[in-house]
């Protein structure tokens, strides 16, 4: 399937040189969909009745939307590409993802929109580390 992400890295002019642009694709969609499962999980969470119960959730998630959300917009840009920079964004996504996954699962079982965030972070989490194991 053809995405803008996909559309956009076929498009770049210079040589992107050995990078993986399928798991870099794959990594920005997923980060991307993580970011607004994150978001819609902060905003869900504020209106469920026990929201105090559910204040790490809250933080977490928006942490990892903003952090998902970065690690995206980090991963469009290759004029001036550094390797280094790249790597440790995505180990801080990855690492923020997980944690979301496990807080948001923490409350699958009660929250359906927990359940559904917990899926979409465990994918960036996964896409996280294929991209990092392609970098050169």
């Amino acid at each position: 399937m053809t995405t803008s992400v996909k559309d956009m890295l076929s498009t770049y002019p210079a040589d992107l040189g050995g990078v993986d642009r399928e798991a870099m694709a794959a990594c920005i969609e997923e980060c991307l969909a993580c970011a607004q499962a994150c978001t819609a999980c902060a905003d869900a969470c504020l209106s469920e009745g026990m929201v105090g119960e559910l204040t790490k959730c809250i933080r977490t998630d928006m942490d990892c939307a903003d952090i998902c959300t970065a690690t995206a917009a980090v991963l469009s840009r290759h004029t001036g590409y550094d390797a280094n920079i790249t790597r440790s964004v995505l180990h801080a996504c990855r690492t923020v993802a997980k944690a979301c996954a496990d807080e948001c699962g923490s409350h699958a079982d009660t929250h359906e929109h927990c359940r559904i965030c917990a899926e979409a972070c465990r994918r960036c989490q996964h896409a996280c580390d294929r991209l990092l194991a392609r970098l050169d």
